[in-house]
């Protein structure tokens, strides 16, 4: 697997509603030559603009938004776009991505040293269904961790460096600005959970939509693991948004495969993982349509959780708008 490092462009939220797009673009993924895209900065601008003045009595503001673009039909001359790309957001369960990718690798290269069926059941329950307990049970075979009482200073630091293991790999592979260290739950913390957090709510889970829409395009692309388990995150990753449910949030048809309905495109294919709190709804989305589009979309929104239409309308004006851009 090639190791890459990213270098994505940050520009701020008042210019790119104004459509301004980044004059020096540059390869953010050295080892392929991606690059950001005028055109497809321009087409993002516009789409969370347009958007975000749909909405603007609903008061969704510019500060409430984060998108990262991947245009991936030429895997050779891969290019992005971002809004806000580099902005620390709390990820919610969007933040399984990245324990799902990390287990696969590891059990591949032997840090991780068997499967199990438990092992699987739990990795599809997190990702299929979004099991927070799950969850909890998969971060605890990636760090060797368990959750319990409070620990004495010396026990707590060894466990605090076991429980970053994940972060170092990711780091390792040159991601910046992400934190992906802590369980997901129902409820809250508890115990030495708490107190990894300093009991204050600190040292939270935290992504970037860039460092997100990296990852996914990783997956896609079989730079993470080998063709036989990237194909099997993809399989987890699989939605049907035409699979009625009466679910709102549902994956499949609550988020990004909601302007699928809209459009009624059928035949287009859906691979996401959806993420949503009180205050923030996210998606992080690859969508391939019969006339040839391949594309990672990244969205994070807060402060608006309950708003379910800002992240099917971005990703419909970028469905329309990448049409007539040629890769």
């Amino acid at each position: 697997m090639s190791l890459v490092v990213i270098c994505l462009n940050f520009v701020n939220a008042a210019a790119q509603t104004k459509g301004e797009v980044n004059p020096n673009p540059k390869k953010i993924f050295p080892s392929t030559g991606i690059e950001t895209s005028p055109a497809l900065q321009t087409l993002l601008n516009n789409a969370v603009g347009e958007t975000l003045n749909n909405f603007a009595a609903k008061k969704v503001t510019p500060d409430s938004v984060a998108a990262t673009l991947i245009d991936l039909r030429d895997p050779k001359n891969l290019k992005m776009a971002n809004y806000r790309g580099e902005q620390k957001i709390y990820p919610a369960s969007v933040v399984k991505l990245f324990y799902m990718a990390a287990l696969h690798r590891w059990l591949e290269n032997g840090k991780i040293k068997r499967a199990s069926p438990e092992l699987e059941r739990g990795l599809k329950d997190m990702i299929v269904d979004s099991s927070n307990e799950a969850t909890q049970y998969i971060l605890d075979v990636l760090t060797d961790t368990s959750s319990g009482g409070e620990l004495p200073a010396k026990e707590f630091a060894v466990w605090s460096y076991k429980r970053n293991a994940v972060n170092r790999y990711y780091e390792s592979l040159g991601y910046e600005r992400i934190n992906v260290i802590q369980k997901t739950h129902c409820e809250d913390a508890y115990g030495r959970e708490q107190q990894f957090r300093n009991y204050k709510g600190e040292n939270r889970n935290m992504l970037t939509t860039n460092a997100t829409a990296r990852l996914m395009a990783e997956i896609v692309l079989g730079r993470i693991a080998s063709p036989e388990r990237t194909k099997r995150m993809m399989d987890l990753m699989k939605r049907n948004p035409f699979v009625e449910s009466k679910d709102p949030d549902n994956q499949a048809s609550g988020f990004t495969g909601k302007t699928l309905i809209d459009k009624k495109m059928t035949d287009a294919r859906l691979w996401s993982k959806a993420g949503w709190t009180s205050k923030s709804r996210h998606d992080a989305a690859y969508i391939e349509t019969p006339d040839g589009l391949k594309f990672v979309l990244v969205i994070f929104t807060e402060n608006h959780s309950a708003e379910r239409e800002p992240i099917p309308t971005i990703a419909g004006k970028i469905i329309d708008g990448l049409k007539e851009i040629k890769n």
